[in-house]
């Protein structure tokens, strides 16, 4: 589905998929007095409980782009909530926006930290109006997004997976990996000029000084943005979809493993 055939039917509040009608509806909330607005995103045509993922979009925010995936991932398998890591008064429009916005919330962890925690209990409270399974809840991220969930695995979160896409591996202090309570995916490519070597190598020094579960796959002939159908920079950011067809299997596999126990 196109990003741009998506705004109006954001305004419906309805997308069909084959069979399915995937609800993609904005969901207000605060953080410390401050407005923001993620989206849910579920198919209505499912009345049972299911689990719940949070999904931390890239640095673009809470987009088309990001509603399009999250009702792609979404399917008859998860409700998903979008969150919005910059506050309803900013959405960039551009890279350049988007890097001032991302490099506002990285370059303050706590910050983040605590964004993505309240994005969390957004996506919990909406078991009161959806078929929502609030005992089997992850957290997913793309490339900024990526490195916001993993900041949240480290503060302790109590769900029961956290996914990285294409995001950045480094943190302030890598002893707080010590916190990890759930199950770590990281899904890199392994020719992201994004993420060089050295923070690779660094993330896996810090997950072996723990007792983490974790496992780092990394895709050979992959850049940075390689689940992004719209990224088109050659070798820096670019689409690559047959490592995101296996990236999102891997997703799966994960979440069908620890929403089991």
């Amino acid at each position: 589905m196109s990003t741009k055939t998506l705004l109006p039917l954001l305004c419906a509040g309805m997308i069909g998929m084959a069979d399915a009608a995937i609800v993609v509806k904005p969901v207000p909330y605060e953080i410390d007095g401050e407005a923001f607005e993620g989206l849910v995103v579920y198919d209505d045509a499912v009345t049972t409980p299911r689990p719940g993922l949070l999904m931390v979009p890239n640095w673009m925010g809470v987009s088309e782009n990001a509603a399009t995936k999250a009702a792609l991932l979404a399917g008859d398998k998860y409700v998903i909530f979008v969150a919005d890591m910059y506050g309803k008064a900013i959405r960039p429009s551009n890279a350049d926006e988007a890097k001032v916005a991302a490099t506002t919330v990285r370059s303050d962890r706590p910050l983040m930290r605590k964004r993505a925690q309240a994005a969390v209990d957004v996506l919990k409270a909406q078991a009161g109006q959806l078929p929502l399974d609030t005992t089997r809840l992850g957290a997913i991220g793309f490339c900024f997004g990526g490195g916001t969930v993993l900041e949240l695995a480290r503060s302790g979160a109590d769900l029961k997976g956290f996914v990285s896409f294409h995001g950045n591996l480094d943190t302030p202090d890598p002893r707080d990996a010590q916190n990890i309570k759930a199950p770590v995916l990281v899904l890199h490519g392994a020719d992201d000029p994004a993420v060089p070597q050295e923070q690779v190598d660094g993330f896996i020094a810090e997950m072996k000084a723990t007792k983490a579960d974790w496992q780092l796959v990394s895709y050979g002939g992959a850049v940075h943005s390689f689940t992004n159908p719209d990224a088109n920079v050659p070798g820096r950011n670019e689409y690559h979809p047959r490592v995101a067809a296996r990236a999102f299997k891997a997703m799966d596999n994960l979440f069908d493993e620890t929403f089991a126990k």
